[in-house]
């Protein structure tokens, strides 16, 4: 995600770490159902680390940014 020698970085890019995070578990799972998905320790592992990553990268948005783009209403 971020070389830990060259200093802050934008939350910008951190944002943009996260999308790219999210469209790989798209892709990764597109036309699976949960049954397919569980048995595919592969794809499982990899989106588990994927969703680990926006985890990682999310403190890294200023709270007004994330207020800003709730996803569901009443977040």
């Amino acid at each position: 995600m971020s070389d830990p020698g060259l200093g802050k970085r934008e939350w910008r890019f951190y944002l943009e770490d996260m999308i790219k995070f999210a469209l790989k578990i798209q892709s990764y799972t597109s036309g699976l159902d949960q049954a397919d998905f569980i048995s595919k320790d592969v794809t499982y592992d990899a989106t588990l680390r994927n969703l680990e990553l926006i985890g990682e990268a999310s403190p890294h948005i200023p709270k007004e940014i994330q207020s800003a783009i709730q996803i569901f209403p009443g977040d």
